[in-house]
């Protein structure tokens, strides 16, 4: 098997441009794999995965100075395994070309839709999962019966590495190809004609890679992030809340694009969630330092953008609780302390910005009309959480709010169920991917009318005056007649 790219590309702009060059003919030569192809792709990289297991979960840790293994396997392994499997389930139904109505002008004829790839697709891969937020799309990619190409991220050079092998010992360049270099390499890279452009990671980037693209009119999905919130609704348990939303605040230590980015909890009850989340940090995570369960931040440049939120947060007048519980020194490491920041104002920079790290703002609301009238005021988000048993207050909130995905009563467990879309709206992204709707989102949709030997429009044709097309005429008139309006 020949190596996916045998050195870093880096700024070779040529290199580039031949390896899609050199997927789009090989695409040409099959431009409609069967099912059994894709199926044996996917199972390649099922058992690629399996393979590199192991250096996966050690690079991923290694580039961020410590990643928990069990966060790795939760996250990106276990849920890419479960995107193959999907996938893999279904495919050959998604596959199967669509019947769908003939109208009457058409007559007679058979209406189909058949499913074909679109060509060679690009994946741009963030640092945060570098594993999952790759393969993922990959993924979909594949099982439409696309090639692609993968640019790893710089700041996760040791996953870049592993991945780069894991899909060399699967695929031919011609199939799937890696890229690695730096910020001119990202450029020239979203500046390729691809037939779909696959970027995650932030909004303001997403603007440049859209803008881009936009030259090749390439198609674009932006899975990009924001503020997403957590609203608690009074008759919940904040105990129960606050359990819930440290685990998905927990995963990453907070580098998710739909962790919960501030908590919106009842009037006279700020404290008492403060308190709580912070019980349950500090059981789950009594050291910081050598806890090989708590991620640390990804690099410097990240740290440093993190503290000077707190920074801000506490110079504007925020009160802040570090969950510290040993009280050990970090420096020297990258890891940070999760912080819970209340008395919050608009003008701090951690309700500006999208956090992406272990701070948590806490706010308060009067009634849940103030709350969604708040979230409304927003950019979209992401993702949105609610808590609250009551059935008819959840639909009612899933009908006066707009974001990515929702989970009521937990969070980030929806982008784990492979069977719904993930993708964002608005300011949080373009387009989704997993699921049949990923399957789609790698596919073009092309619509496909057979006649027969009977030529109907021999009948109707020039000149108009004649006898069938007045026959036409008479049953369209009947058929579209006034509605009554109720």
């Amino acid at each position: 098997m020949n190596q996916a790219v045998s050195t870093p590309l880096h700024d070779d702009t040529d290199g580039l441009a031949y390896l899609l060059a050199n997927q789009k003919k090989a695409f040409l030569a099959n431009p409609m794999p069967e099912a059994k192809q894709r199926i044996r792709n996917l199972d390649k990289l099922h058992n690629a995965l399996l393979d590199h297991k192991e250096q996966l979960l050690k690079a991923v840790s290694q580039d961020f100075s410590n990643r928990s293994e069990a966060e790795t396997l939760l996250a990106e392994f276990y849920a890419t395994m479960d995107g193959l499997a999907y996938n893999r389930k279904r495919l050959k139904k998604w596959m199967k070309p669509q019947r769908r109505h003939v109208p009457l002008t058409v007559m007679p004829a058979s209406v189909k839709v058949v499913y074909q790839p679109l060509g060679v697709v690009g994946i741009v891969v963030p640092w945060n999962f570098p594993i999952f937020l790759g393969l993922s799309p990959l993924i979909g990619a594949l099982a439409a019966g696309n090639r692609a190409m993968i640019k790893t991220s710089e700041f996760a050079p040791a996953t870049s590495q592993v991945v780069k092998s894991l899909l060399a010992s699967a695929f031919d360049e011609s199939e799937v190809a890696v890229v690695e270099g730096g910020v001119e390499t990202s450029i020239a890279f979203t500046n390729l004609p691809f037939d779909h452009l696959v970027f995650t990671g932030a909004t303001e980037v997403g603007k440049q890679v859209m803008a881009a693209a936009a030259k090749n009119l390439t198609p674009v999905t932006l899975e990009l992030g924001g503020k997403s919130p957590a609203i608690i609704h009074e008759d919940f348990p904040i105990k129960e809340a606050a359990s819930r939303i440290a685990f998905g605040k927990g995963i990453n230590c907070g580098q998710v694009c739909v962790s919960p980015d501030y908590i919106m909890v009842p009037n006279g009850k700020v404290d008492e969630f403060a308190r709580e989340i912070a019980d349950v940090l500090a059981q789950r995570y009594p050291t910081i330092k050598d806890n090989q369960d708590y991620t640390a931040i990804i690099n410097d440049r990240q740290h440093v953008r993190l503290q000077s939120y707190l920074d801000d947060a506490k110079a504007k007048g925020a009160t802040l609780h570090t969950i510290n519980p040993a009280n050990e020194s970090l420096e020297g490491t990258r890891k940070m302390p999760f912080t819970v920041v209340t008395n919050v104002t608009e003008d701090m920079l951690v309700m500006q910005e999208e956090l992406f790290g272990p701070i948590i703002p806490v706010l308060s609301y009067n009634s849940i009309d103030e709350a969604v009238n708040y979230v409304n005021s927003k950019s979209r988000p992401l993702a949105l959480y609610y808590f609250d048993w009551n059935t008819q207050r959840s639909d009612d909130i899933l009908g006066r709010t707009h974001s990515g995905g929702v989970c009521l009563n937990d969070t980030m467990s929806h982008v784990m169920a492979d069977d719904i879309p993930f993708g964002g709206i608005g300011a949080s992204g373009i387009g989704h991917y997993h699921g049949h709707e990923g399957f789609l989102n790698f596919s073009k949709a092309k619509g496909v009318v057979r006649k027969g030997k009977l030529d109907v429009a021999a009948f109707v044709a020039p000149p108009w005056d004649n006898t069938m097309f007045k026959m036409l005429g008479k049953m369209m008139d009947f058929r579209f007649r006034r509605r009554s309006i109720k």
